[in-house]
């Protein structure tokens, strides 16, 4: 029955772009058998939407770590619309879609708790932390009880290079690269929105006049900017108009919400959990769950210690701070909720 993913494999070949990164072309660290029905990427997609990191995203911040609503988003619901904000690009441009899928919903899962609040806790705590790279860890080693998930060179990439200075060897990861900027400027935004601590007029004027005056123009306008100037190319890029515009975006909700004086005690109270958790379980290993034990010979203390609290949700962290610390500790501005 291989000639199921044969056949898929080969219309990917008749019907792709050129500049498409094929399946068939696709190779894992440590060979193993085929699936008879799925490619190679289409397998990475799956292995990571049963992975238990990925579960772990609905309950991972993505700005609002104590939102007071039922509608603000999560890890797990950015992490879906990067997915989905990409995939349009990617079909678009007779690219590989499972690629694009792939890439997207494997991003985020090194992700600290508390978003980026706790990735600034991790490095002020260990002086070296990054996302990107953790979830890279996550994939390759944390996941399957220290086996890891064995995925396809392609996504690994993509997964490593989707924030930073480097581009993604494949275009499908380029997508994403872009894509999940789209996703978490315009989807902050209505958060910040829903949260009273932004009104659509206090955009720039530029942003406003190129882009639209709604989120889901906005993202209309980047994505077909996107498609536009990337058709017919070897590399994914924006106008430069439209990528003047998004950098002028971005600024602004750097300043005005990521960098809120308004977010600021909830942004303090994140780093402070992470470091204190992270300082405690580095005095005191033998507190670490079981199996993180067995794992310090073999990567060392502090990077085990990373592992276990980059990985909690924002919940059990908050839930394990009071334990270890007493509930006269617990933080204000983002306590159970």
């Amino acid at each position: 029955m291989s000639m199921v993913r044969k056949m898929i494999e080969r219309r990917e070949k008749e019907t792709l772009s050129n500049y498409a990164a094929l399946s068939a072309n696709a190779r894992r660290k440590i060979e193993e058998e085929q699936c008879h029905f799925r490619t190679a990427i289409q397998r990475d997609r799956d292995r990571i939407i049963h992975s238990k990191s990925f579960r772990r995203l609905k309950h991972k911040t993505q700005v609002f770590v104590a939102p007071t609503g039922d509608h603000f988003r999560t890890r797990l619901t950015h992490t879906l619309e990067v997915a989905q904000i990409s995939r349009t690009i990617g079909r678009a441009l007779r690219l590989n879609e499972d690629l694009v899928e792939a890439i997207a919903l494997g991003h985020d899962v090194g992700h600290a708790p508390f978003g980026h609040a706790g990735e600034n806790g991790l490095r002020k705590a260990v002086g070296h932390y990054n996302h990107n790279e953790q979830s890279l860890r996550v994939l390759d080693v944390l996941e399957k009880g220290g086996q890891g998930l064995n995925l396809t060179h392609y996504v690994r990439d993509g997964v490593l290079k989707h924030t930073g200075r480097e581009l993604p060897m494949a275009l499908e990861g380029q997508i994403v690269k872009i894509g999940d900027r789209i996703a978490y400027l315009c989807h902050d935004l209505d958060d910040s929105i829903r949260a009273g601590l932004l009104e659509i007029n206090q955009l720039p004027a530029e942003v406003l006049e190129v882009l639209g005056k709604s989120t889901k123009n906005m993202i209309t306008s980047m994505v077909a900017d996107m498609i536009t100037a990337s058709f017919g190319k070897p590399l994914i890029t924006m106008s430069e108009e439209v990528g003047q515009v998004m950098d002028t975006f971005r600024e602004f909700m750097f300043e005005r919400i990521y960098n809120s004086t308004k977010l600021e005690e909830e942004r303090r109270e994140a780093e402070d959990i992470i470091i204190r958790l992270f300082e405690y379980y580095y005095k005191k290993p033998d507190k670490l769950p079981e199996d993180f034990h067995q794992r310090i010979d073999l990567w060392g203390l502090k990077q085990v210690v990373i592992d276990y609290v980059a990985g909690l949700t924002d919940q059990y962290a908050i839930q394990i701070f009071i334990n270890i610390f007493g509930r006269g500790s617990a933080p204000k501005r983002i306590g159970m909720f």
